[in-house]
């Protein structure tokens, strides 16, 4: 049942999925010394941790979209929530790291639903464009609010001591706020017109499920093997099933079915170059949190509560600087990208040369907060800038890509990046050197996208769009 009620209350009830959802992102970074310590997990079993909740969420996301259309948003919205909350119960009572990482591949499946009603309820409670505007602007804020909240819960929770170990409340914390956020959606939340002549791809999800599991999986536990044959065999796999996804994709398309992704989408060179700019820049964030907090406390010896609060400022300042972002780049384009891509690259080259000389916390503070005023120049612009050239009509499924493709990439720099960090700590037993040549591969990328970015006009009139997690 639902009753009329305001728009704003229903955007309200909404934006508890991608709040959710993305503090279980960031929870985890500052949590994951502690975590495993208490499932007894290796390197490789704790960076599935965050990659497999990122490849689940990567793998279902147009799907989930698309399911809003064809169930009613509402009820996609519902279920997935109700999924949500299990999952992060089961994360919670997890004994083992392959108990703990199933669930947290359907913790990811179950966010790739919920997600995007929220994007989609906001297209249709809100008519009026200001209002709109507004709404798209609220939902940026929540996503670097749930940035900064998911850094300190994580730290707060793993440091702690509660009548159970403090990593598994990171997980049941959700349960309090995903069942206000279903009753909530029960009985005031609208449902949405269903349009049943969509289909669901469902050959399409799964073939691109397995291709990004052979792609992942063995980036991670290969290297902790020592690389055996299958870990280069499944590689060599997962590009001949991405191969043959595509090609799927374009036969479904020519034959009249529905295809899970547009591929008419890829003859635009605008879009294929964002999307490629997108993969160096997630690959970048993602690790560089990931290896941030570790160093801070497996380097640094800081606690786990005192290095979630570390990155409180750069989410505040990240905040700050994607507002005015949104701002410059109508007027800017591209070079405001640029700009804060410098500020990034400076901050990472100062941390190199700074950290060599055993100083302590305080700077560190100061140059993450400086990289959060950075990365808000670049990050929330980066859907932006490649979406802007497109037709209006291809805005929905082009985005549903560029979701897919961030998520894809966020999973590709725990493994390959996160990699190389825990190899460099297991063989060279120097956690300080393991973060200066994380850092180094971080400016690699910067450097790319910012090559990547001279190869887009400036300025572009196009698409309207929104913030993305950060």
């Amino acid at each position: 049942m639902s009753k009329t009620i305001s728009p704003w209350l229903a955007l309200g009830i909404v934006l508890t999925a991608p709040l959710l959802s993305v503090i279980d992102v960031f929870i985890i970074n500052v949590a994951i010394p502690s975590i495993k310590t208490g499932v007894h997990a290796s390197d490789a079993q704790v960076q599935l941790v965050i990659a497999a909740y990122l490849l689940g969420y990567a793998a279902f996301l147009i799907t989930g979209g698309r399911s809003g259309d064809h169930y009613g948003r509402k009820r996609t919205f519902f279920w997935g929530m109700i999924g949500f909350t299990v999952f992060s119960c089961l994360c919670g009572i997890a004994q083992t790291p392959d108990q703990l990482n199933l669930m947290r591949f359907l913790q990811g499946v179950s966010a790739a639903f919920m997600v995007p009603q929220a994007i989609a309820f906001i297209q249709v409670l809100f008519s009026d464009p200001k209002e709109r505007s507004k709404a798209i602007g609220w939902f940026g804020i929540t996503l670097g609010l749930a940035s900064v909240i998911g850094q300190v819960l994580g730290g707060y929770f793993a440091s702690g001591h509660f009548f159970v170990p403090g990593w598994r409340l990171i997980f049941l914390i959700n349960l309090p706020i995903g069942v206000a956020s279903l009753i909530a959606a029960w009985l005031y939340l609208p449902e949405t017109e269903r349009h049943t002549n969509t289909k669901m791809d469902m050959s399409g999800v799964l073939i691109l499920t397995i291709a990004l599991f052979c792609m992942i999986y063995p980036l991670i536990q290969g290297r902790e093997a020592g690389w055996p044959w299958w870990s280069f065999a499944l590689l060599i796999v997962s590009g001949l099933i991405f191969w043959f996804f595509f090609y799927d994709q374009h036969r479904k398309k020519v034959t009249g079915r529905a295809p899970l992704i547009d591929t008419d989408l890829f003859k635009f060179r605008d879009l294929n170059i964002g999307l490629a700019a997108v993969l160096f820049h997630f690959m970048m964030h993602t690790s560089y949190l990931l290896l941030s907090a570790v160093f801070l406390q497996n380097g640094l010896g800081v606690s786990a509560l005192t290095s979630g609060l570390y990155f409180v400022a750069p989410g505040i300042l990240f905040t700050i600087s994607s507002v005015a972002a949104s701002r410059l780049i109508p007027r800017y384009g591209t070079p405001v990208l640029q700009v804060g891509i410098a500020i990034i690259v400076v901050t990472i080259i100062l941390q190199i040369v700074y950290f060599k000389t055993g100083a302590g916390v305080p700077m560190l503070f100061t140059l993450q907060a400086l990289y959060g005023l950075g990365n808000g120049l670049v990050l929330p612009s980066l859907l932006n800038i490649t979406l802007r050239s497109l037709p209006a009509h291809f805005a929905g499924a082009a985005a549903g890509i560029y979701s897919t493709v961030q998520q894809t990439s966020s999973a590709l720099g725990i493994c390959l990046v996160g990699g190389l960090f825990y190899y460099l700590i297991d063989h060279a037993k120097n956690v300080q050197l393991a973060f200066h040549y994380g850092l180094a591969t971080h400016i690699g990328c910067l450097v790319i996208l910012s090559i990547l970015l001279m190869c887009l006009p400036k300025k572009t009139s196009g698409v309207a769009t929104t913030h993305v997690a950060e």
